[in-house]
């Protein structure tokens, strides 16, 4: 199996698309053609872990956090991103980063920290939006049916739960052929009016490429009629962090033990006791500040985040508990998701967790 053929299978379960523009996810270091020996899986690409890879015959690291956030302008090994790159060029060592990809994803990071807690039915907390189109065409109606399955194989149609969903409306079209087209239907230089179906589906944004070249492969029609419209609707199956119910209420120090324990963390950084009891919770693995507004939007008795500053811990107001309970810690369970999800998809080559703690804070 070859390095891209990995590369492709991580995009379809985590794709490079749904990252933050912020972001640097996908193939970092390495010759895609190359053949896989084996895959280490890590939380930080870290010049330990590229030593690893190395004394584990591994010549893939997939980690979660991207080593190159920016561009390099040098790669000399002044600092710990550089020795880090080097070392895995020099050890023909592909690196690939999934990071917020595997954020934005139902199953991803979020999902860990809500299996970990026991919390029941989670849902997105921040539904992504600006993901989500609409294709318009009109198609002679015996070719209806064809076209709308080869578009629903192509990715469209897909609304939560249900796959396959379209709306039709049927009419009459009207054209008249030039001298130089090739009608399939009517004659040149005569209007030629056509009973067709006017065909409505929507789509996840990232599919458009391979959802229009259904539409042309498959349209009757030498030139065919289309409209595509960007959606301000919400992705609910597409976004940052979730929120759901725990199996039964805690008090809010049954709650924070609990977290501690289930993190493994050094201490739970929060905000004032409020004297109620915790069920429901929303969590956002890696620094979720931004994402307080939501959790108390969502009417959520607790928030599991990361990296809160000082005046973050203002916003709880007296009507949720805050828990800081680290960057590394929140995010633990992601190198065991991309594991198992890897192991379930392949057989040819073994792939490893990673040993090696890269959490950089410690605690007295």
């Amino acid at each position: 199996m070859t390095i891209k053929e990995l590369c492709n299978q991580l995009e379809d379960w985590a794709p490079t698309a749904n990252a933050e523009d912020f972001d640097n996810v996908g193939l970092l270091v390495g010759d895609a053609t190359a053949e896989i020996t084996n895959v280490l899986v890590a939380h930080d690409a870290l010049e330990n872990v590229v030593a690893e890879a190395v004394s584990k015959d591994c010549n893939v690291i997939v980690c979660f956090h991207p080593i190159i956030f920016s561009g390099l302008k040098s790669l000399t090994g002044k600092n710990y991103v550089e020795r880090a790159v080097l070392k895995a060029i020099k050890n023909d060592i592909a690196i690939y980063a999934i990071h917020t990809a595997l954020d934005n994803v139902q199953h991803g990071v979020n999902l860990g920290m809500c299996n970990a807690l026991g919390i029941e039915n989670p849902k997105i907390l921040i539904p992504k939006s600006g993901t989500i189109q609409k294709l318009v065409t009109y198609v002679p109606h015996a070719s209806a049916k064809g076209v709308s399955q080869a578009l629903f194989t192509a990715g469209a149609g897909q609304v939560g739960n249900y796959d396959e969903c379209s709306f039709s409306v049927a009419g009459s079209g009207t054209f008249r052929a030039s001298e130089k087209a090739n009608p399939v239907i009517g004659e040149k230089g005569k209007q030629h009016t056509e009973p067709e179906t006017q065909l409505n589906i929507t789509f996840e944004k990232r599919f458009q490429s391979q959802i229009l070249k259904a539409l042309f492969t498959n349209h009757p029609y030498e030139e065919v009629a289309y409209e595509i419209t960007n959606l301000e609707n919400k992705n609910q199956n597409l976004g940052m962090g979730m929120v759901g119910l725990l199996p039964e209420a805690l008090s809010e120090d049954e709650f924070l033990s609990l977290i501690k324990n289930k993190f493994k963390t050094g201490g739970v950084r929060h905000s004032a006791l409020l004297g109620k009891s915790i069920q429901k919770v929303a969590v956002l693995g890696g620094s979720g500040a931004f994402a307080i507004k939501a959790a108390k939007g969502n009417g959520a008795d607790a928030y599991v985040t990361a990296d809160l500053k000082y005046h973050d811990y203002y916003q709880a107001e007296n009507n949720i508990l805050l828990a800081d309970v680290g960057h590394y810690e929140s995010e633990r369970h992601t190198k065991n998701i991309i594991a198992d999800y890897l192991i379930e998809k392949n057989r040819s080559f073994a792939v490893i967790l990673s040993q090696e703690n890269t959490n950089p804070i410690n605690y007295f």
